[in-house]
């Protein structure tokens, strides 16, 4: 059996524990991979002077490139990984083989890809053209000071890519039935309606707010945004948390809350979804507050999903199917930038105990990263 560096790279990823936001010995590995291969290795610490715990800093990252011209071809992914959580059969950063599959967290979210894609690069001539690694370690998290901060840094250098293929674990049921051509927008929202406490016994002195909460919900799950487009399923509204805060069974509370989730496409923005809201619920006797997570978007067809889809296929021997299902990734920062496709190892034990990922699968994809590098630099 021969060598596979993509296994090599992983099982060294892997033992660096990162659980976001990652920073240090992580950086180091990834960037001890990559300098021998000549590529120009820069990391940045972002969000240090940032006192809001929410926004997850300080974030490192790192931006690597190598070759000079010709076209610009990214690679963008994350080292971050979540929580492993308790329970595992091995030691989560201690990787492992079993059989024929890789286990750690991170192996398939997403430090497999990660590998994957430096096992290409290793056997790609130098002189092919312009590529470049776009590594956060705040994918996970709130994502604030991450890849938004390294696009931040592209532009201030000059370095924008041109194409831009993110690692995100995207196959299904095997490696290469689906690629991400897009993804739906997310908002989340907050809706506080006051009353005034009092006993139930005399409700004529108090004010019930919970009344009005119910009346507010039941006119936004009425609401039915769409019923999907050629490239995204229907925007979904769900209630997510109903909170009062009252611990007693003898007291009407003085303020009632609820939190809503939005997953939309691109019939609508997040800023004009919040709006509706706020339209029911301050005549409703609520005040709305809200965070929009990303914008959906839509990577039309053209050269980079073509290309993927074809090599896809003849290295898996499968079609990918084209899709925007799911939830945000950081595709949603860089897609301003290029046309940005997604496509990786198979999710069904990525956030999981005991994730892990084929030997094969690794293998696979470090070829159709290979070719379709080549062949999108060649174009």
């Amino acid at each position: 059996m021969t060598e596979s560096l993509a296994l090599t790279y992983a099982q060294r990823l892997i033992t660096c524990e990162s659980v976001t936001p990652a920073h240090g010995a992580v950086f180091d590995t990834l960037e001890a991979m990559l300098a021998p291969m000549g590529f120009a290795v820069e990391r940045f610490v972002a969000g240090a002077d940032d006192t809001d715990p929410a926004h997850g800093g300080p974030v490192e990252n790192l931006f690597a490139i190598r070759g000079k011209g010709g076209r610009h071809f990214a690679f963008a992914g994350h080292v971050d990984v979540v929580p492993p959580g308790a329970g595992w059969t091995s030691e989560p950063f201690a990787p492992e083989i079993r059989g024929d599959l890789l286990y750690g967290r991170g192996a398939v979210d997403m430090k497999g890809s990660i590998a994957a894609f430096v096992a290409a690069v290793e056997k790609i001539p130098e002189n092919a053209g312009t590529i470049s690694l776009i590594i956060t370690g705040d994918e996970e998290g709130p994502a604030i000071h991450g890849t938004r901060a390294l696009i931040d840094h592209m532009k201030a250098r000059g370095t924008l890519p041109e194409l831009c293929l993110v690692g995100e674990p995207t196959s299904v049921n095997r490696l290469g039935d689906m690629m991400k051509v897009g993804r739906r927008g997310s908002v989340n929202m907050w809706i506080t309606v006051e009353g005034t406490q009092g006993h139930v016994a005399y409700p004529h002195l108090a004010d019930n707010p919970i009344p009005r909460l119910i009346a507010i919900l039941s006119q936004i799950k009425a609401i039915e945004l769409d019923q999907g487009t050629e490239f995204f399923q229907p925007s979904n509204i769900e209630i997510t948390e109903l909170h009062t805060g009252n611990p007693a069974t003898n007291v009407i509370p003085a303020k009632a809350l609820a939190r809503l989730s939005i997953r939309f496409n691109d019939l609508h923005s997040g800023e004009s979804l919040v709006e509706m809201i706020r339209a029911i619920v301050e005549p409703g006797g609520g005040t709305l507050t809200a965070m929009i997570s990303g914008e959906a978007f839509l990577t039309p067809p053209g050269e980079l999903s073509a290309a993927m889809a074809a090599i896809v296929e003849e290295v898996t021997g499968i079609a990918p199917e084209a899709s925007t299902t799911g939830g945000t990734s950081d595709a949603r920062f860089l897609s301003k930038l290029c046309p940005v496709v997604e496509f990786g190892l198979c999710n069904a034990t990525m956030h999981k105990l005991d994730e892990a990922v084929a030997i094969a699968d690794l293998d696979a994809l470090a070829e159709i990263y290979r070719r379709v590098t080549l062949r999108l630099l060649a174009a």
